[in-house]
């Protein structure tokens, strides 16, 4: 059987992880936080003291990880960190979303220790990670995914592989900064509809049944109708997301839509927002 890590249990790393249990693997969990790890340890999974230790057991080692330092220090920076303990026929894969430049860094600590790597960024949030509806934008070998695809099968509708590492994580940002620059604006159109007498369900119903609204955003305007962010799509990770996506194209003259988006989750950021959803930066003043 093969043999799972998983560096990383918050709010999708626990529905990946209980996918990959339903599937049937041996998972072994680390997470920074041991008090996250007592359901999944219910439910079979194996808990390890460190990183380096959760690594040793694995064939495939998987991380679901906050930012570029999250992913720096657990795999490469802990005292006792991941690619201490990653076997030399391992497989690293990142899910995280993180800057292609150190997803390409980390790629070449690791490969030098002889493992391969696979970044393997998803597309979708909680609802579609406890449905095994997500979508893997992958940057690797053809040979190291395949390898892997078993294993990110288990929490996926779709795996599409982009291109070489740091492709993947690209497409991620690209995608994220689509989403993030179309609930920008639909803050927009709700404020100034506000004042021109509409409610804001009326807002989302009108906006619900019209073509230019995408699927996307015509989920946004039911949350916004129903005043629900629960957070799916924290605006934190929405202004990390938006801020590597500026760094990857900052040489870009097209970079000036996304960057006002960026300033207004940045915004609702500084307004005590972040740990709301994506949604909540329609509560910004106009």
């Amino acid at each position: 059987m093969t043999q799972v890590t998983f560096l990383g249990t918050g709010a999708m790393g626990a529905r990946m992880i209980t996918n990959l249990l339903r599937a049937g693997f041996d998972v072994t969990v680390w997470n920074r936080s041991e008090a996250r790890l007592s359901t999944l340890v219910e439910a079979g999974a194996r808990p390890a003291s460190t990183p380096a230790a959760a690594a040793s057991a694995a064939d495939i080692v998987i991380s679901m990880l906050t930012d570029d330092d999250a992913s720096r220090r657990v795999w490469l920076e802990h005292e006792a960190a991941a690619v201490d303990g990653l076997r030399d026929d391992a497989t690293a894969i990142e899910c995280s979303s993180i800057s292609p430049a150190w997803s390409r860094q980390l790629a070449g600590a690791l490969r030098a220790r002889g493992a391969a790597y696979v970044e393997a960024p998803v597309v979708g949030s909680r609802p579609q990670a406890e449905a095994a509806q997500l979508v893997h934008l992958v940057g690797a070998l053809a040979a190291d995914l395949e390898r892997v695809r078993p294993v990110l099968e288990a929490s996926a509708a779709v795996i599409r592989h982009v291109g070489s590492v740091g492709t993947g994580m690209a497409a991620k940002l690209a995608v994220n900064a689509l989403f993030a620059i179309q609930v920008s604006a639909f803050a927009e159109v709700v404020q100034a509809l506000r004042q021109a007498g509409l409610s804001t369900p009326e807002v989302a119903d009108l906006f619900a049944g019209l073509p230019v609204t995408s699927p996307a955003l015509a989920g946004i305007g039911s949350l916004v109708a129903a005043r629900d962010d629960e957070p799916r799509f924290p605006i934190d990770l929405v202004a990390k997301d938006l801020r590597y996506f500026g760094e990857m194209s900052a040489a870009s003259a097209g970079w000036q839509v996304a960057a006002a988006a960026r300033a207004s989750f940045d915004a609702a950021v500084a307004a005590g927002l972040g740990e709301r959803n994506i949604n909540a930066v329609v509560r910004l003043p106009a």
